[in-house]
């Protein structure tokens, strides 16, 4: 199934999900407005809020607390996305001026601060325990996940090990958490393992492939500068895979890049990494990822709904932005 023919599939969800996320970004102050919907509408693939809808409908829920926590996922990682910004010092996101650049770090900043409390303030509206002891810990998780990647940046010797934490940490964790809700809301405790193994390897899995095009994509096709990841020191799989593997001279320009020069040199390290297996060794990593994803729905029935989860598995491998 292409993305299209997955959300007709609950496109009444997610047309009422985005008139909840516009309801709810409103507050009296308005530069929280601007910035808010400013993000919001920015272009972003909404696969996370997605991912909610789609768990739930396969869990054959039909209430209405899906639609809220979808929402909550999305203003969890957009308040994410606002921070990262910031400590990346980014300057754009989804081809656009990042709203740090527009607005200034300190508005960026206290901006995301709303989006998480209002996420609180709208996961509490099921009343239902388990849905807040999931979110308290997966944001606990995530905000650990964005300080082990600011340990790594610039540290060459950042191990895969390492690195996959700061994935499953950063990314996969709202994923899982996205997922998870399903089961969670439909009442059907014997599907949460399954459907949060889907998330966390479907997770690792697009954030794998997010790194891999930082030096393999058009950029206008990304939306965001290519090479930005080296800019930053970030020791991804693929600089990873020239350090473990290359040759003297390339893990020495390579670790140059992420200790100290990484834009001077980020033509020649993209043209080793190019030359090398780092794409397609980070590409096989996915894949792997994407399949564990697949074979943790093996306990649900099957239905287009399933289909439509299946699917966005190889979606998450097989795209070029």
């Amino acid at each position: 199934m292409t993305l299209s023919e997955i959300r007709q599939l609950i496109q009444s969800d997610i047309h009422a999900t985005d008139q909840l996320i516009l309801s709810r970004l409103a507050s009296d102050v308005v530069l929280i407005n601007q910035i808010g919907h400013y993000i919001v509408n920015s272009g972003g693939k909404r696969l996370r809020p997605l991912l909610v809808l789609l768990s739930a409908r396969a869990c054959d829920y039909d209430g209405q607390d899906h639609l809220t926590l979808a929402a909550v996922i999305e203003f969890i990682h957009t308040s994410t996305l606002l921070h990262d910004d910031v400590v990346d010092e980014s300057e754009t996101r989804r081809g656009n001026k990042t709203a740090n650049e527009v607005w200034g770090n300190a508005a960026s900043v206290l901006v995301g601060d709303f989006l998480y409390s209002r996420s609180f303030e709208m996961m509490v509206e099921p009343g239902l325990m388990r849905v807040m002891e999931i979110m308290s810990e997966t944001t606990n998780v995530i905000a650990e996940g964005e300080v082990l990647q600011l340990l790594n940046c610039h540290d060459a010797d950042t191990t895969t090990e390492r690195y996959m934490e700061v994935i499953h940490r950063k990314t996969a964790k709202l994923f899982e958490a996205a997922t998870l809700l399903g089961p969670v809301l439909a009442n059907k405790p014997n599907l949460e393992e399954g459907f949060a193994a889907y998330g966390r390897h479907l997770g690792a899995a697009f954030q794998l492939i997010d790194d891999a095009l930082d030096y393999m994509a058009d950029a206008d096709e990304l939306g965001k500068n290519l090479g930005d990841d080296l800019a930053e020191g970030k020791p991804t799989l693929p600089l990873i895979y020239i350090l473990e593997n290359g040759s003297e001279d390339e893990k020495a320009l390579v670790r140059r890049a992420i200790e100290t020069d990484g834009i001077a040199l980020l033509q020649e390290v993209t043209d080793i990494i190019q030359n090398s297996g780092a794409l397609a060794f980070t590409q096989s990593v996915a894949q792997s990822e994407a399949d564990k994803a697949k074979a943790a729905l093996e306990d649900l029935a099957d239905s287009p709904l399933k289909t439509a989860l299946l699917s966005l598995a190889d979606l998450a491998v097989n795209r070029n932005h």
